[in-house]
């Protein structure tokens, strides 16, 4: 546990081309992840499965269900969210960690989840003492996750986020 460093420095930029093809499949992480949390989801033709054109998600945060479809209007209904955010990483020690790590870091699958559109916004880069999933029976599973991506990173927490982290934790079955 430790205080928030500043903010110093931080840029997306820092943790690498966004929705790069760090597994090497052929496909951008953005990609891998719709195809990965959608369902009935359909594939742009002539992309060897690798642009996600539609689906159904069953969002996480909010428990309600989404229709995603491509396109300029339509996408952003859908987005892909860093359960950790890449700032919050930043200010609790991913600025220490190798370009690299913080590559992998950005794009970790189990530091990613397609979410609802607009709750990802309001999350913003806000950390567990801050922002909450509305959707309550989601919580144990979003904490546990920030929980092992922050121990794998070696990144710290604030006192007032362990005290979050350790009151959700407390409630959930073992």
């Amino acid at each position: 546990m430790k205080g928030r460093a500043p903010r110093t420095g931080y840029t997306r930029e820092e943790f690498g081309p966004a929705w790069a093809d760090v597994d090497r499949n052929g496909c951008d992480t953005r990609n891998d992840i719709l195809a990965r949390d959608l369902e009935a989801e359909t594939f742009k033709p002539g992309t060897h499965d690798c642009v996600v054109a539609s689906g159904v998600l069953a969002d996480k945060y909010t428990g309600t269900t989404i229709n995603f479809v491509r396109g300029d209007g339509t996408s952003s209904a859908v987005q892909i969210d860093h359960l950790v955010p890449l700032s919050d990483a930043w200010q609790k020690g991913a600025r220490q960690l190798g370009t690299e790590q913080r590559k992998q870091f950005a794009n970790d699958p189990l530091n990613l989840m397609a979410s609802d559109g607009g709750t990802n916004g309001a999350k913003g880069d806000k950390d567990a003492a801050s922002w909450l999933p509305p959707n309550k029976a989601f919580r144990c599973e979003y904490v546990v996750r920030q929980t092992a991506v922050k121990a794998m990173y070696q990144l710290w927490v604030t006192q007032a986020e362990h005290d979050a982290l350790a009151g959700i934790l407390a409630g959930c079955r073992h």
